[in-house]
This record gives structure tokens, C-alpha cells and sequence, in this order.
């Protein structure tokens, strides 16, 4: 019967896990399609809407018409350092035909070439002057690519600072965006937090817990998947507050019920073995036996081998270790069967030996003494 009864707890456990899992699952899976449909709500702003579209325009075809006027300048520059490197060949073959020339006369001493010498130092220079002339050309047109350019960084500064403007106001309102759409998935997930809040405080002893633990699964999800993603990061200050509100109020409750169990219990120590003994109940009794603790104050019931001296009068080897009652708070643990006389545990409801009822003997004996009294 108590292999049967363990197994049916097992089982029954593991329904209600199932049952709490199925239900938080569809739970979330109804949340997630009611939290799309409401940001959906709300327009997403996009950066395009907040660029000055006509001012760009125009400043793009400005930066169009600079940007050909610089490629016309840099073909023309092209076709000058061409040419200039054409007339410096040009130059460099007169000159050498000049310096040749130069050497013969001097070899054969001709007095009457002078003039002749005259002109073609004067050709050699004309080829030297046109060579500087189309120098003079590049560097004018070298001058007007560096102004162009210039003129061409200007437009695209002032396109760069029409774009920054824009992405401030569209971050400002995607900011107010995100802002909405916290508070509307607030509006939906704060009363589901507190009511799982509510649920794991009050139901938990409730036949249909099982229920309530999923939706407080369900609850806590919704929290830290459906809100904290979303809250806005002003300095995180919001998420710093809400950490704090957070372990305030989950600090106080554990504080409080702590507080409150230890009250309870340092006064329920203070009544009468026999009215502590009526108030503990099968379920508590099954656990405290199993784990070898008193189902009054808590405390291991078993002694050491070293506190355990020895004795000739102890009944029997298998409760030597253990006291009949708890050293800490004078509560019984072991009797002996009215019936039978075996020892059996005081807080389970029948005799191990004989079957039959160890409390009604109890309950029984302790009426009677009080009317013979």
C-alpha cells in the first residue's frame, strides 16, 4: 500500500508539472500573438521621413555638376601633362642636337657659323618656352581642381549635416516609439505579473494549483521576455528602478514570512507537547521519519554513537540510536502499541505490528487521564 501510494505521488506529481507546462505553453504562445498585434499599432518611425528630401536634391545635383566640372579639369590636366611631356622630349632632343652641333664647330673652328649658332640657341630656347608656357596651363588648372574639390567637401558637409539632423529628430522619436510601445506591453503584462504574483501567494494550497502555478509560469515570462527587453534605457535608470522595486518588494515578503514562521513557530514550542502533537500532520510526519527530524522543531532526533552511552536495559538494537522523545523540544517520537507493545512512530496513525490506531490510543489515553484528573 505505501509502495502504491508513492507511486500514485510520483505520478500525480508528474501530471501536475504537465499540466502547469501545457498550460503556461499556450499561454505564451497567445501572449506573444496579442503582444505583436499591439505593436503593431504603433508605426515604427523610419529615418526617411524626417530628411530633407527637396534640400538634399538639390544639394546632390550641385555636388553632380561639381563632380563633372572636376573630371573635365582632370582630362584637361591629363591632355596638358601630355603635351608638356611631349615639348620637354621635344626640348631634349634640340638641346642635344644643339650641344653636338656646338662641339663640331668648336673641333673645326668655323668663325662663320656664329649667327648660325645664335639662331638655333634661339630655337632651343622657343622649345624651353613653350614647355614653361604649358606648365603655366597645368598649374592654372591644378588651381581650379583644388578650388572645385574644395567647393565639392562644402556640399557634402552640408549634405552630411542635413542627414545628421535628420537621424537626431528620427532617434528622438524612436526613443517616443519605444517609450509606447513599453508602456502598452506594461498595460498588458502588469496585471498578469501581479495576478501570478497573487496566485503563488494565495492558491498555493489550493486543489487546482496546478493551474495557477502555470499561469504564474506563464506570468514570469511574460515579465522577464515580454517587458524587461523593452524597457527604455534612459541612463538605466528605468532599469535600475525597476531592479530595485523588484528586490524591495521580494525582499520584504521573504523577510516577513520568514519572520512570521520563526513567531509562529518559537510560540508553538511554547504550548504543551500533547496540543503539538495533535496539530502535526501525516504528510509532515511521513517526511520527518524519512529524514530523521523532529515534526515539531525540526531537529535531527538521532543520536550519535558518542552521545549514546551504553545500556543493558535498551529493548532492542534497532532503537538504540534514537530517543522516545526529541532532546530540543520535548516532543514524543516513539510508544510502544497499547495492543502489541511494539515501538512504532508516535505520529503515524497505526501500528506497524498489529495495525491497529497508535493516535486514537493516544487521543484515548490523554481524555481519559484528563477526566480521571
Amino acid at each position: 500500500m505505501e509502495l502504491n501510494s508513492k507511486k500514485l505521488e510520483k505520478t500525480s506529481r508528474i501530471i501536475y508539472y504537465s499540466i502547469s507546462t501545457v498550460l503556461c505553453l499556450f499561454l505564451i504562445l497567445l501572449s506573444n500573438n496579442i503582444i505583436r498585434d499591439l505593436d503593431s499599432s504603433i508605426a515604427v518611425p523610419q529615418l526617411e521621413a524626417y530628411e530633407n528630401n527637396g534640400k538634399i536634391l538639390e544639394l546632390n545635383k550641385q555636388l553632380e555638376v561639381q563632380n563633372l566640372e572636376i573630371e573635365n579639369l582632370q582630362s584637361k590636366k591629363q591632355t596638358i601633362e601630355k603635351t608638356i611631356s611631349t615639348a620637354k622630349a621635344n626640348y631634349n632632343n634640340e638641346k642635344q642636337s644643339f650641344d653636338n652641333w656646338v662641339q663640331t664647330r668648336t673641333t673645326l673652328g668655323s668663325p662663320d657659323k656664329d649667327q648660325e649658332v645664335i639662331d638655333r640657341a634661339k630655337n632651343l630656347d622657343d622649345y624651353y618656352k613653350i614647355e614653361q608656357d604649358w606648365r603655366q596651363q597645368l598649374n592654372s588648372v591644378q588651381s581650379k581642381i583644388a578650388d572645385e574639390n574644395n567647393k565639392s567637401n562644402e556640399i557634402n558637409e552640408l549634405i552630411e549635416k542635413e542627414k545628421a539632423d535628420a537621424y537626431d529628430l528620427y532617434y528622438s522619436a524612436y526613443e517616443k516609439y519605444e517609450l509606447q510601445v513599453f508602456l502598452i506591453r506594461l498595460l498588458f503584462v502588469g496585471p498578469v505579473l501581479a495576478l501570478g504574483v497573487f496566485f503563488f501567494i494565495r492558491k498555493r494550497k489550493n486543489k487546482f494549483w496546478p493551474l495557477y502555478f502555470g499561469f504564474t509560469l506563464f506570468s514570469v515570462y511574460a515579465f522577464f521576455f515580454g517587458l524587461l527587453p523593452y524597457l527604455p534605457s534612459y541612463g538605466g535608470y528605468v532599469r535600475n528602478s525597476v531592479g530595485i522595486l523588484l528586490s524591495l518588494g521580494l525582499g520584504y515578503y521573504s523577510i516577513k514570512k520568514i519572520r512570521t514562521y520563526m513567531e509562529l513557530k518559537k510560540a508553538e514550542l511554547q504550548t504543551s507537547t500533547q496540543e503539538r502533537a495533535k496539530k502535526v500532520q501525516t504528510d509532515t510526519a511521513e517526511k520527518a521519519l524519512d529524514n530523521h527530524f523532529c515534526p515539531s522543531c525540526g531537529k535531527d532526533f538521532i543520536l550519535k554513537k558518542w552521545e549514546s552511552p551504553v545500556n543493558k536495559n535498551m529493548d532492542s538494537e534497532t532503537f538504540k540510536l534514537v530517543t522516545n522523545f526529541c532532546r530540543h523540544c520535548g516532543l514524543e517520537l516513539f510508544r510502544n502499541c497499547n495492543k502489541c507493545g511494539q515501538k512504532n512512530y508516535a505520529h503515524l496513525p497505526f501500528c506497524s505490528s498489529c495495525g491497529s490506531g497508535i493516535i486514537n490510543n493516544t487521543n484515548t489515553e490523554s481524555s481519559s487521564t484528563n477526566q480521571t484528573t
